[in-house]
């Protein structure tokens, strides 16, 4: 299983948009994206990377496998 490493925020919202997701969406403390019903909430940019605990919290919201959100 390949290792995940922080993604700035830019690939994140690319990946989700590979997935099939629209948006960003401004809410009222983060921006989300959404896939039908499925909202998932971006984090705020700061000008870091996005942490590997973040990303796998993503991952399991997507209820998508590892290798196929490191192919998006």
């Amino acid at each position: 299983m390949p290792p995940l490493h922080p993604i700035s925020r830019t690939a994140l919202i690319r990946k989700l948009k590979n997935s099939g997701f629209a948006g960003p969406y401004s809410a009222t403390r983060h921006q989300y994206m959404e896939k039908g019903s499925q909202r998932i909430f971006i984090p705020n940019p700061h000008g870091q990377d996005i942490g590997v605990p973040l990303i796998k919290q993503i991952i399991k919201q997507l209820e998508i496998d590892r290798e196929t959100f490191l192919e998006l």
